[in-house]
C-alpha cells in the first residue's frame, strides 16, 4: 500500500495550507511536531493553541525553543506566507480572509475561549476549501469540533489526533461524533503524514 492510498491524499496535491487547533494536552505534541519539519517545510501553518488570555509573552518563545521554523504572532491584514508557521495572538480570534491574509477579532469568547479555534478552521476551511489540511490535538472543551465539521464539508483534509493518546481527549472526540473525519492518527503519524505531503509538493516542484 503506498502511503498516499494509506493517508488518502488528494494526489494531485492541491494543499495550500495547514491548520492545527490544541489545548490542553496539546502542548508537547505541538512541539514534538514543529521540531520534526524541515526547515524548508513548504506550507504555511496557523495554529490556535488555548492559552491564558492576558499573558502577551513566553508562550510563543516557549514554542520556538522547539521548533525549525520561527514561529510569529500575525498582526492585522498581514499576507500568510507560505514556508511560515503562525500562532493566534493572545486575546485575538484568529481568522483567514478572502485574499490570503489574516484577520484578528476581539470578538466575545467562543466555547469559553479567545482565540477560538473553531473561528480559525471554519474561516480558512471557507478560504482553502479541499486545499487545506485540517488537524485537531488533544483539548478539554469541544472548540475546533465544529470547525472541523466545516472543514470536512468544504473538502479538506482532516485529521485528529487519536484520543486513545490525548492527555484529554474532548476535543478529537466531539469532533468524530459530528462529522466525518479523514484520519484518526498517533502524533507520530500525523508527522509522517505531513512530512510525506511536503515531500510530494517538493518533487512536483
Amino acid at each position: 500500500m503506498s502511503a498516499s492510498q494509506k493517508y488518502e491524499i488528494d494526489e494531485s496535491l492541491p494543499y495550500k495550507a495547514i491548520a492545527i487547533g490544541g489545548s490542553a494536552g496539546s502542548f508537547q505534541v505541538v512541539t514534538k511536531i514543529l521540531s520534526s519539519l524541515p526547515t524548508d517545510f513548504e506550507l504555511p501553518i496557523m495554529m490556535c493553541l488555548h492559552r491564558l488570555r492576558h499573558v502577551r509573552n513566553g508562550f510563543t518563545e516557549a514554542l520556538n525553543i522547539k521548533s525549525t521554523i520561527n514561529i510569529e504572532e500575525p498582526t492585522d491584514k498581514e499576507p500568510i506566507k507560505k514556508g511560515k508557521i503562525y500562532l493566534a495572538p493572545a486575546n485575538y480570534h484568529l481568522c483567514v480572509e478572502l485574499g490570503n491574509t489574516f484577520a484578528l477579532s476581539t470578538e466575545e469568547l467562543f466555547n469559553n475561549s479567545r482565540p477560538a479555534i473553531d473561528y480559525m478552521i471554519q474561516t480558512a476551511a471557507h478560504n482553502y476549501r479541499h486545499k487545506l489540511i485540517a488537524i485537531l490535538l488533544s483539548g478539554a472543551n469541544k472548540d475546533g469540533a465544529l470547525g472541523m465539521k466545516a472543514a470536512s464539508e468544504k473538502g479538506a483534509l482532516t485529521v485528529v489526533q487519536d484520543p486513545a493518546e490525548c492527555l484529554i481527549d474532548t476535543m478529537p472526540t466531539s469532533a468524530l461524533k459530528i462529522t466525518k473525519i479523514n484520519h484518526t492518527l498517533s502524533v507520530d503519524k500525523i508527522i509522517d503524514l505531513l512530512l510525506y505531503i511536503d515531500q510530494k509538493i517538493k518533487k512536483k516542484k
